[in-house]
């Protein structure tokens, strides 16, 4: 586990996430031990797998020297280099076979813009590029509903430019790769949004779903690939609906996390596909209204944590 934006809520996570789960959860954290919580118990381990001997009497860390102390809630630059240095160290352990997944705690990515001249728009492109991933795509996960925006975080009106055949057929194969390779789900069922509402209704709110999107499913059928759709959007996420479909391709960033956070706003898991290595995410930010304040909800990361490890787990397995 990546220590995160040190001035945020991710120190603090950590610390109670060993104390409440450390029989179950093993990890190793990289970061700082000045960070921690004054009294988290640590000790200090050379390598991941040194892990499994002390968790059961203090919080494995794999320590990283950060230059500046920190104040929760107010983060300084000073220290944006380092988070970075972070991310890729572990990375460098999950691609060594040192550790089994990467679980990143949140960043702040205008912190590590203005003191270390982040070039990345976020955690994902950044592991992308460490993977050397061509394309990658993030899911979000929770117990009832795996969800996938094909474009992620761009305006609403640059959507239909953005989202081209090459784009959503991309995604759909990786997701499907994914769901067999790390989901253990040997024949993925992956229902498709409609661009549009009603996905269009015959042409009268918009052509996209006719002129390429129902063709180019068609054409991954042809590949063995199970897919519905293009759907209505706004009848896909009910219960009944959800019981037929191991994930659902969407359009764009609302479309797929406004029904994912509405279920279970607390425990949904970012997961990055197409890494040659598993990375999972709580799916929440840094938090600096609430750094320090020991009030900080831990559902997401321990969730995320127990994904990467069933990943993991499925990985070594296949």
């Amino acid at each position: 586990m990546t220590c995160g934006e040190p001035a945020g809520v991710g120190p603090e996570i950590a610390a109670r996430l060993w104390d409440v789960h450390r029989d179950t959860l093993p990890f190793a954290w990289i970061g700082d031990p000045r960070h921690l919580p004054s009294g988290t118990p640590i000790a200090e381990i050379s390598a991941p797998r040194d892990a499994l001997a002390c968790a059961d009497r203090a919080l494995p860390v794999l320590p990283h020297a950060f230059p500046a102390d920190v104040d929760p809630g107010h983060p300084v630059p000073q220290n944006a280099a380092e988070v970075i240095a972070v991310i890729a160290r572990a990375v460098d352990l999950v691609q060594s076979g040192a550790a089994g997944a990467v679980v990143t705690a949140p960043i702040n990515k205008k912190v590590l813009q203005d003191g270390a001249g982040f070039a990345y728009p976020g955690h994902t492109e950044y592991l992308a590029a460490l993977g050397g991933a061509e394309q990658v795509v993030m899911i979000l996960a929770c117990a009832e509903l795996r969800v996938v925006p094909t474009t992620i975080h761009i305006a609403l009106k640059d959507v239909p430019a953005r989202l081209t055949p090459e784009l959503l057929a991309g995604t759909i194969r990786i997701t499907d790769a994914a769901l067999r390779r790390d989901f253990g789900i040997p024949t993925p069922r992956l229902a498709v949004a409609g661009l549009n509402p009603h996905a269009g209704e015959g042409g009268v709110m918009g052509g996209e779903e006719i002129a390429w999107i129902a063709p180019l499913l068609d054409s991954l059928r042809g590949e063995g690939l199970t897919l519905t759709g293009p759907l209505p959007p706004d009848t896909m996420f009910h219960a009944e609906a959800r019981a037929q479909y191991d994930a659902a391709i969407c359009m764009y960033h609302d479309q797929a996390l406004i029904p994912i956070k509405t279920l279970d706003f607390a425990r949904g898991v970012n997961v990055t596909l197409g890494l040659p290595f598993i990375r999972t995410s709580p799916d929440h930010g840094t938090a600096f209204d609430i750094a320090g304040h020991g009030v900080a909800d831990i559902r997401s990361t321990v969730e995320a944590l127990r994904l990467a490890a069933d990943m993991a787990r499925a990985r070594a397995e296949g």
